[in-house]
């Protein structure tokens, strides 16, 4: 299984609606809102690792008020 943790930057007072709308994808997981320099995270989970980054790109970029995003993955042997 491949993981993703999507932080996400969006306009001020938009967080609810885009939380909102990360829950309604299929492959994200867990989602928080978060103090601090981002303000949300994302727990993106898929088997193919491809799939990860093509949610992240198509739809989680996407979302209306989604400023900007920093994906973090996992190294493979280093957990």
């Amino acid at each position: 299984m491949e993981t993703a943790y999507v932080l996400v930057n969006c306009e001020l007072g938009k967080e609810e609606e885009v939380i909102e709308n990360l829950k309604h994808i299929d492959s994200v997981k867990e989602v928080y809102g978060t103090f601090g320099a981002y303000d949300i995270i994302a727990k993106v989970e898929n088997a193919q690792k491809e799939k990860v980054r093509e949610i992240i790109v198509w739809n989680i970029r996407r979302i209306p008020h989604v400023r900007s995003t920093l994906t973090l993955m996992g190294i493979e042997g280093q957990s």
